[in-house]
């Protein structure tokens, strides 16, 4: 029986799951939320924890990493993370490597989910596909001739920071108006959370956001992507007002790459593509209008769900 491991640091989880090669069924699956304030350390512990609750006393052939942050692939060295503090220039091959004694591999999660997709989800059968990740952050992974591409640094697929609209907002990354300072989970909610908060004569019925301080008991600290989401569906306007604006900046990026890269498939994960049937109708429309008329694709939802980035850990492995 041979093994393979996946790993998966996410911004707020970490996942680890253990599979037969060949197969299309984990064999043992864990999953924990990462604690607030967590570090680069406490990540380490708890991944540490969930590999050895799933090994027992049985050894993998190799081990497969997705990573949330940018990654040196070439060396499995972690650049840093944006949502988690402590990971600058960590070996994260290396330690795995010296641990467990089996080849490892190590890439950001957008780059592994789109293998994942590609290899045993919706990109299955097709040469070229952009996977984009919309959660935590906005990202994306291409696979092109039927391979990884990461380009000349290994930054490929930053579409989480192209600028759709220049006079936005301010990003992390220091511009204004990127795909994901609009469109990723926690920035949704720190947009309506400020709309709430700087304009509280938005008052009477749904469009003063009624809903959404319903959903999270008054306390505006305690908004989510999640929630924006589930309040948009419920009829709250601002929530629908914010994940429009979030859909239409995901549109305008992916029109663009369509322009400039001519994939033949889009595939969309991460929690923000749950948002509903509205939200994939937005991106699409804005997607098809940015195009130029000539370029066809397709915008699909990722097969493999929150698993993508497992399953690319396992073809990652598997290479």
């Amino acid at each position: 029986m041979t093994l393979i491991l996946a790993l998966d640091f996410g911004g707020t989880k970490l996942a680890a799951a253990l599979v037969n090669v060949g197969s299309r069924k984990w064999l043992r699956y864990e999953r924990r939320l990462s604690p607030v304030g967590a570090n680069a350390s406490t990540d380490l512990e708890i991944m540490r924890s969930l590999i050895y609750s799933l090994l027992e006393d049985a050894k993998p052939a190799a081990i497969g990493v997705s990573f949330g942050g940018p990654v040196d692939a070439s060396t499995g060295t972690v650049r840093l993370s944006h949502h988690v503090a402590g990971w600058e220039n960590i070996p994260l091959k290396g330690l795995l490597e010296e641990e467990f004694g089996v080849s490892v591999g190590v890439d950001n999660d957008a780059n592994v989910a789109a293998l994942g997709e590609h290899r045993f989800g919706a990109g299955q059968g097709y040469d070229s596909l952009f996977y984009i990740t919309v959660s935590t952050g906005v990202g994306g992974g291409w696979i092109l001739n039927g391979q990884p591409w990461r380009g000349a640094g290994g930054m490929a697929g930053e579409i989480g920071h192209i600028v759709v609209d220049p006079s936005g907002p301010v990003c992390l990354c220091g511009k204004r108006g990127c795909v994901e300072r609009l469109a990723s989970g926690p920035y949704m909610a720190q947009n309506v959370r400020e709309i709430l908060e700087n304009e509280p004569q938005r008052r009477g019925g749904f469009r003063d956001g009624e809903i959404l301080r319903g959903l999270a008991g008054d306390d505006l600290t305690l908004l989510t992507g999640q929630l924006v989401s589930e309040a948009a569906a419920a009829g709250d306007d601002l929530a629908k007002e914010v994940l429009h604006k979030a859909a239409w900046a995901l549109g305008v990026g992916i029109g663009n790459v369509a322009n400039l890269m001519n994939p033949q498939r889009f595939v969309l994960g991460g929690g923000v593509t749950k948002a509903g049937e509205d939200f994939w109708r937005v991106v699409r429309q804005v997607a098809r209008e940015t195009a130029l008329p000539e370029v066809d694709f397709e915008i699909v939802p990722a097969v493999l769900g929150d698993d993508a980035p497992l399953w690319g850990g396992v073809a990652i492995a598997s290479m």
